[in-house]
């Protein structure tokens, strides 16, 4: 019996090496994916942004809803340099598989306390080019974009009305002789203070009404307005020559959308005679005589 334990004893080697299993490598982490930002547009005054022009970007991770702060990013500036866009720090998405909204609008407000309600204003002297596009108001968003290295498009909308107002000859006149008299068109009455709200682009028109005067091109004249309603009030005072007159409307003004009003102007023996044509948005006739 002892020789037996003794034999048993000898087989069982404790100080003999035991397996060692090899460590495994810790997994690479996965490299972050940049966001490529690019803001396409065609704008009122100019085919495209012209350098120098900055825009305001929120980025919201699926799940989160558009605040003024706190979100993944939070009204980042991006400048155009005429051919591409840059900003002062890289944006990456959350990770691979969290997707995000994106919120844009032009030109940018350096401190923001409500997205529902940023503030804008147009100029009331927009008879020249800058005081024309100081005017202009844009907005763009793209949903639940999946996240990508390609380039994220966002396409702006333009938020504010533009009226338009032609001067056309009628009788007595020739386009030429029509061109030589003084003509001076003022847009009165009209909300010229904004607010924006960057999570759907809606603008609502808020303050005192103010008159615009408004940039003459070519054979037309142009202003950017806030998009309201106006019932039966002066909207137009029209100087030609020695002559001046004013006239009413009653139109709704919408965002994105061009309003055109051609004004014939007669000759007579006693002066001029006005006509009104037709707004191209909705057919109405809005046409009349002034004396």
């Amino acid at each position: 019996m002892t020789m037996a334990m003794v034999l048993a004893a000898s087989c069982d080697k404790p100080n003999d090496p035991q397996p060692v299993t090899p460590p495994q490598p810790e997994p690479e982490p996965e490299a972050p994916v940049p966001i490529n930002i690019s803001f396409p547009i065609t704008k009122v005054t100019d085919n495209a942004y012209e350098s120098g022009d900055v825009v305001g970007l929120y980025i919201v991770n699926n799940g989160s809803t558009l605040s003024a702060s706190g979100n993944h990013a939070d009204n980042v500036a991006f400048s155009f340099d005429g051919s591409s866009w840059k900003t002062g720090s890289s944006l990456y998405w959350k990770d691979a598989s969290t997707s995000a909204s994106f919120y844009c609008y032009y030109p940018r407000v350096g401190n923001i306390s409500d997205v529902s309600a940023i503030p804008f204003s147009v100029s009331t002297n927009q008879s020249t080019p800058s005081g024309y596009k100081s005017s202009e108001l844009l907005w763009g968003s793209r949903q639940n974009v999946a996240p990508t290295s390609d380039v994220v498009e966002i396409t702006s909308t333009h938020r504010m009305s533009n009226l338009l107002v032609y001067i056309v000859p009628g009788n007595g006149y020739t386009a030429e002789s029509l061109t030589g008299q003084n003509i001076e068109i003022t847009l009165n009455n009209l909300k010229v203070n904004a607010t924006l709200n960057a999570a759907n682009g809606e603008v609502t028109a808020i303050g005192s009404p103010a008159d615009i005067t408004p940039y003459q091109e070519g054979d037309h004249f142009r202003a950017l307005v806030p998009p309201q309603s106006l019932q039966d009030q002066t909207l137009i005072s029209l100087k030609v020559g020695d002559y001046s007159f004013s006239m009413k409307e009653t139109i709704t003004l919408k965002s994105n959308t061009q309003h055109k009003l051609t004004i014939t102007v007669n000759k007579v023996s006693e002066g001029i005679n006005i006509g009104i044509g037709d707004w191209e948005t909705d057919g109405q006739d809005y046409g009349g005589t002034v004396n």
